[in-house]
């Protein structure tokens, strides 16, 4: 009969030895709530390995060089740590299968040279976001659909060391006077970390990845989320150079849709890309790129959005693409789109394009300068000419639900038509949403660019 790794490390005097016992006299709702044995087999078989997986760590970091890792090429390394782990194991007493033995070894490669736990789910194409909750619970979003994994940190101590890594990367910082940071991975992906004493219960992390080959209006016009006659009529909107806002909720797709817009800018244009934490995966080769920066521990050195927008028109851009517009800046960018810079490209968190509007006056107010509700619209109405609405439903999909052209002022009213927009009709029996694209017939203003300079029109407004 062959043990299983848990009576194997116990034989061995290991981990298993810290699994907890079961207790005497359960509740009735913890009856109710009470894991299975197999489940609770499972758990005491990953407690064991987390405990081995620790020990070999510890043994491994006296055992090699560190600072030599680096330059270590990965077909080199992996001998070395193998020959390493062999040892190390028989010291313990516990042998493993091939099976084990690989995957320790490419658990402690990735604790030595990588992000611990989070490597496999890393690479994983599959993988859109990360999510740790403490040490215990690792999520992942695959196809808008968040589901908990089998990773696990040893414990937050572990976590907290991953997440110190990724963030000494970008020169930030993360402790108890400063314990909220954004980051980036080295691929491009955006980290947030809270950690203690704002995260109660131990460090949160979360990872929103990008894929590696940006998306295209060909590639969201496979998935469902707009269709070709829509795709054509936002490609024409850039090609014809109109102000555009991208709106959405959070996790709905605002970047993705952003950098598919962005390959219909000509590679002859010089554009400036302005962003908290650099996201945006650009395909031309003129392109300049800006991040904000933080105040160091003294308070000092921030450079925000608004410093960037005002220093991005001094570089000669020919169009802006700022990555989200949170406060002040939202002024300087309208600013810098009245004034020749046609063709700049904005996101704005709002679950209407009626709401982002609003929600950019309001952030104009947040820039200190005193103006007339009227004169703040009549800003607005005149530098932006259209605002996309995206939303992601209930079963993960993420769809363009709304197009609306801003066609002036009534009053104090910034008047808006809509273009183009999706209906829901219902759900099927596996809960994804049902529903159609159309185009509302209402012959948009900007047609006129189009006919200008040669920009196709689909059918379906050339009826209109």
């Amino acid at each position: 009969m062959r043990l299983s790794f848990t009576d194997r490390a116990k034989l061995a005097g290991g981990g298993g030895q810290n699994v907890p016992p079961a207790a005497n006299a359960p509740s009735v709702m913890a009856q109710f709530a009470a894991p299975t044995p197999a489940a609770q087999a499972e758990d005491a078989e990953a407690e064991a390995y987390l405990n081995l997986k620790a020990r070999i760590h510890r043994a491994l970091i006296q055992k090699m060089n560190l600072s030599s890792l680096d330059r270590i090429p990965p077909e080199q390394l992996r001998p070395e740590v193998d020959r390493a782990i062999t040892d190390l194991l028989m010291q313990e007493g516990l042998p493993l299968n091939s099976g084990e033995k690989v995957r320790l070894t490419d658990d402690l490669i990735d604790e030595l040279k990588g992000f611990g736990p989070l490597e496999p789910l890393l690479r994983d194409p599959t993988v859109s976001d990360i999510l740790a909750n403490t040490y215990r619970e690792v999520y992942v979003e695959r196809a808008g659909v968040i589901e908990l994994t089998n990773v696990r940190f040893a414990d937050n101590d572990h976590l907290l060391r991953v997440i110190e890594r990724i963030v000494d990367r970008v020169g930030r910082r993360v402790d108890e006077s400063q314990p909220m940071v954004d980051a980036r991975l080295p691929d491009g992906s955006r980290v947030n970390a809270v950690v203690q004493p704002v995260a109660l219960d131990g460090p949160l992390l979360s990872i929103r990845k990008f894929s590696k080959i940006p998306f295209n209006l060909d590639r969201l016009v496979e998935i469902g989320s707009v269709t070709s006659s829509g795709a054509a009529l936002l490609a024409g909107m850039v090609r014809a150079r109109l102000n555009i806002v991208v709106s959405g909720g959070t996790g709905t797709g605002k970047t993705t849709l952003t950098n598919a817009l962005s390959h219909f800018i000509s590679h002859s244009e010089r554009i400036v890309t302005i962003e908290d934490a650099a996201e945006l995966q650009l395909q031309q080769r003129h392109v300049a790129r800006l991040e904000t920066r933080p105040p160091n521990i003294e308070g000092k050195g921030e450079v925000t959005q608004r410093h960037l927008v005002k220093n991005a028109l001094r570089m000669r851009p020919d169009r802006i693409i700022l990555g989200e517009v949170r406060g002040g800046e939202a002024f300087d960018m309208l600013q810098a789109m009245n004034t020749g810079h046609d063709g700049s490209i904005t996101t704005v968190h709002a679950n209407t394009p009626r709401d982002a509007l609003a929600r950019i006056e309001q952030m104009i107010g947040m820039a200190g300068i005193d103006l007339p509700t009227k004169s703040m619209r009549a800003q607005i109405a005149s530098a932006i000419n259209v605002v996309i609405q995206i939303k992601r439903f209930p079963d993960g999909t993420r769809r363009i639900v709304s197009v609306q052209e801003i066609d002036g002022m009534e009053g104090e009213v910034i008047t808006m038509q809509e273009i183009y927009r999706f209906e829901q009709t219902g759900v099927d029996a596996s809960g994804r949403v049902q529903g159609r694209f159309l185009l509302t017939g209402v012959r948009p203003n900007f047609l006129r660019s189009f006919e200008a300079l040669g920009i196709p029109i689909p059918a379906e407004l050339q009826m209109a």
